[in-house]
């Protein structure tokens, strides 16, 4: 387990080079940020001088090197517009879209699940023919029309809760929380929902095809026949069997939630890390862009790390020695 751990680790340093050098790279043809900086009106001797003390002057080589170099020690550049860490910018966004994350992957984990198990028990139903039609819909609509239609519904019409913004806070250290707020909360509920719609309806599908399967398994009818309870030939002998690609799909959902919930933060204006992209991009912000990328990389290259490693307690067959 180590030595597989290990490797992977490796891997991911390899990864990451590789996603910061075509980052860097690609970024240096998106524009000339000086101008920007140093207003439209500037002389050439004032751009000059931010091109110096950005160091923006010196060759292509030398400033991938020099950022690779302050990556290691944490230090990702300036902003280019507000002149702070471009790190710590994201940092203090990333309370917001990790509480929305997590949020959203209980919504669609728990409702995923406890609807693909409901589902394949009888297929045929009525009702469970209405819950796959719905999750059809799910993964259908995009994640802007799945909000703008709950903004309507929830906000417009019945006007029971909000439609943007984050809510009342509570600061924990350098944690700025909206959960511990009853405003928080209501704040939450939309963007969750809209961002967990897709994940649920693919979890949902996952599920229910591979409890279909492994029900029509030997091992399963004789549990039937033993007159093992219900509840225990569904949840210990089957849905045990089926979590291995539920709990893949969900690592990789989660990295997916955390690192591009860039169209639902937009829709409801939460103040995240997704937003700040969205406004680095317009203003070409490169340093917070890059920082961005390189940390949502790192985060999924771990998630699939844990999820890896998950595997072998999940079931006991899988060792990685």
């Amino acid at each position: 387990m180590l030595t597989y751990i290990t490797r992977r680790f490796l891997q991911g340093i390899a990864v990451l080079l590789a996603v910061s050098m075509i980052c860097f790279f690609i970024f240096q043809f998106m524009g000339d940020p000086v101008v920007r900086m140093a207003g439209l009106y500037a002389t050439f001797e004032e751009q000059a001088e931010v091109r110096r003390v950005f160091g923006l002057d010196k060759p292509l080589h030398e400033r991938y090197v020099r950022f690779v170099w302050n990556a290691l020690q944490g230090n990702f550049g300036k902003s280019y517009v507000s002149r702070v860490p471009a790190l710590n910018l994201i940092v203090e966004r990333f309370p917001a879209t990790f509480e929305l994350a997590v949020c959203a992957l209980c919504i669609a984990f728990t409702s995923g699940l406890g609807l693909g198990v409901l589902v394949s028990l009888k297929p045929y139903a009525l009702r469970n023919r209405f819950i796959m039609a719905l999750s059809l819909g799910g993964i259908s609509l995009p994640t802007f029309l799945t909000g703008i239609l709950l903004i309507m519904i929830f906000s417009v019409f019945w006007n029971i809760l909000p439609s943007f913004g984050r809510g009342d806070t509570v600061q924990l250290g350098f944690w700025r929380s909206g959960l511990l707020t009853q405003d928080g909360l209501k704040h939450l509920i939309l963007p969750s929902l809209t961002l967990a719609s897709y994940q649920l309806a693919v979890l949902l599908r996952l599920t229910r095809a591979g409890m279909r399967e492994v029900l029509t398994q030997e091992y399963i009818k004789t549990a039937w026949a033993k007159g093992l309870p219900p509840r225990t030939v569904v949840l210990k002998h089957a849905l045990r069997n089926v979590m291995i690609p539920v709990v893949t799909i969900t690592g990789l959902q989660f990295g997916e939630l955390l690192a591009f919930s860039i169209v639902t933060e937009t829709i409801f204006q939460w103040p995240g890390m997704g937003n700040l992209l969205l406004t680095s991009i317009y203003e070409n912000d490169q340093p917070v862009i890059v920082t961005y990328i390189m940390l949502a990389a790192a985060i999924i290259i771990t998630l699939n790390m844990v999820v890896d490693i998950l595997y072998a307690l999940l079931n006991p067959k899988i060792r990685y020695d």
